[in-house]
């Protein structure tokens, strides 16, 4: 692969950054509150998944002593 000066490189990061399409302030904010939505969905999900498991284990525990 050819080297490029360092003028050259910067040239062509400015022009692909460009063509970027930044989003809005709106979609960050709701992008970000989703996020938030769906990480709070996760935990409770896999705390009752935790909570079930240790009472499996606790119960076969239990029966082992």
């Amino acid at each position: 692969m050819a080297k490029v000066n360092p003028g050259e490189f910067i040239r062509q990061v400015r022009s692909e950054t460009s063509k970027v399409v930044w989003p809005t302030r709106q979609e960050t904010i709701q992008t970000g509150i989703m996020v938030m939505i769906m990480t709070t969905i996760l935990a409770i999900f896999f705390l009752g998944v935790d909570a079930v498991f240790k009472t499996i284990v606790d119960f076969l525990i239990g029966l082992a002593s």
